[in-house]
């Protein structure tokens, strides 16, 4: 690529996308380079152009041209502001936006499934499911401008345990395009026919390990930042509208006790919505001003658990008398107490919090208008032992513990936890914000080797996340070699090196 002048390569995008598909405007690079996570050094470099394809056959022709030119293509389909840095170009490259493809394919009410290009946001997908009596499944007050497909593709939690059977849900069949400009379709999309075709024989794209072949290809692109290609669309899961609903508090000073409450709960299946906060953490979501939260949190339980019971088309009282009848068993014997409101909200109104995108500013700027985010999963008993060490590495280096955010999202039905710490700090206090990313670094560190899973590593950790694990990266280095092995995707992001 060094051989070749930015103004040919311009003439070549602009040969596949039209020129007003392309943009060298500096401010538009600062969108996707001035991420809010930290990105390893040496830092993200200035993109050449950001260019935006409007379909499938464009986003294969760039790849194609990507190889021929030796070009380093960075796939985003999210809007700003950038979370993780998986934006941020390690090398030159070209931005590959995806936002302009934001079509609802297809929505299937009676299989309660929808295929979406990658700009859709769940604010759209929302809106357009409800008018079948649907909903999307969310993860925790996602941005505004978060693409629905690369939240399922990052493996973002969603804050329904009940719904998800697998690490790939809510995701099922997707079209790829490789590394090499190759297409395929996965699942039952695979085949045979078109997508039309397989509809007039009533294939809905629902079986996400039906092809090609016994291998998922969705688990390899899950969490991969982009390295190994570009999704551009996928058939994903809807659930039905409940009819009633009947939100619960679940305050409580014991966090082992509330997750003993929980485990009971999942087991048998009881709720929807369902997921812990400590204080600090709910009092960031229920409060509309910012100077609120401190006071807020003050007067919160230490932890408080959420969930809500639902009834559907069917019976739709009925259902909700019998689980609300078998959670007043199981909260008497844990020794907790169901309430309706907690200082500041009652429990109607955290759902109406939950079941929408996070309002302007994103609630993890509202504190501060900073933060930095570590997630993990493990299983709910180890937890507390988590949250403890977290606390502890924060007041050592001057951060004030109290102000620590975590979120716990049992996952899988509880066979496994995310855990989610957010530390909070003011961008322009220069002193506030090196403490946080010193909190950020030695946690990281700590968490690890208290045995903490970084499954979707950004940035820093990821040199953490695969320092322990050789074999591992060997694999995928020879994965990657398969499906990019020119090296045009994403280049130094998580363990492969820029080529």
């Amino acid at each position: 690529m060094a051989t070749t002048a930015i103004s040919d390569i311009r003439k070549d995008l602009e040969d596949i996308v039209g020129q007003a598909a392309i943009s060298d405007d500096p401010e538009a690079f600062g969108s996707y380079t001035n991420c809010l996570g930290p990105v390893k050094p040496p830092g993200p470099e200035r993109p050449l152009l950001v260019v935006r394809p409007a379909d499938t056959a464009q986003v294969q022709s760039l790849v194609r041209l990507a190889n021929e030119l030796g070009l380093n293509l960075i796939p985003a389909s999210s809007g700003a502001p950038h979370v993780h840095g998986g934006t941020a170009p390690y090398a030159e490259g070209v931005i590959v936006d995806l936002s302009s493809m934001n079509r609802i394919v297809r929505m299937n009410r009676l299989h309660k499934v929808a295929i979406i290009e990658p700009g859709v946001t769940f604010g759209q997908l929302k809106e357009e499911a409800a008018r079948q009596d649907l909903r999307p499944l969310m993860p925790l007050l996602p941005r505004a401008t978060k693409s629905v497909l690369a939240s399922y593709l990052e493996r973002e939690p969603i804050t329904f345990p009940r719904f998800h059977w697998d690490m790939t849900d809510p995701l099922l069949c997707t079209e790829l395009v490789f590394g090499t400009g190759d297409l395929m379709r996965t699942g039952s999309a695979a085949g045979p026919g078109t997508l039309e075709q397989q509809w007039e024989r009533e294939i809905q794209q629902k079986n996400p390990t039906g092809g090609p072949g016994a291998v998922n290809f969705v688990q390899l692109f899950q969490a991969s930042q982009g390295t190994m290609g570009i999704a551009t669309w996928a058939s994903i899961k809807l659930e039905m509208l409940p009819k009633v609903r009947r939100p619960r508090f679940v305050p409580e000073a014991d966090l082992d006790r509330l997750i003993d409450f929980s485990y009971r709960m999942l087991r048998l299946k009881l709720g929807d919505e369902f997921l812990i906060l400590n204080r600090f953490a709910l009092a960031n979501l229920l409060a509309e001003d910012p100077a609120e939260i401190k006071a807020l949190a003050e007067k919160q339980a230490p932890y408080t658990l959420f969930y809500c019971v639902a009834g559907y088309q069917h019976f739709p009282e009925k259902r909700v008398e019998f689980q609300e009848h078998d959670i007043a068993g199981v909260a008497q014997h844990y020794a907790v107490l169901p309430r309706d409101e907690v200082p500041g909200a009652s429990a109607v109104r955290m759902l109406e919090i939950l079941d929408n995108p996070s309002p302007e500013p994103y609630w993890k700027l509202r504190f501060k208008g900073g933060f930095r985010e570590i997630s993990f999963i493990t299983t709910m008993d180890r937890a507390p032992s988590f949250i403890a060490l977290m606390e502890e590495t924060a007041s050592s280096l001057g951060y004030a513990a109290d102000e620590v955010a975590a979120y716990l999202q049992p996952m899988m039905q509880g066979r496994n936890c995310h855990v989610e710490f957010n530390l909070f700090y003011d961008p322009a206090d220069e002193g506030e914000a090196q403490r946080a990313g010193k909190v950020f670094d030695a946690a990281g560190v700590a968490l690890s080797d208290a045995g903490a899973f970084f499954s979707r590593p950004y940035g820093p950790l990821s040199d953490i996340a695969y320092a322990g694990c050789p074999d591992t990266v060997a694999t995928l280095r020879k994965v990657k070699q398969l499906f990019d092995p020119n090296g045009v995707m994403n280049r130094g992001k998580l363990c492969f090196e820029e080529v």
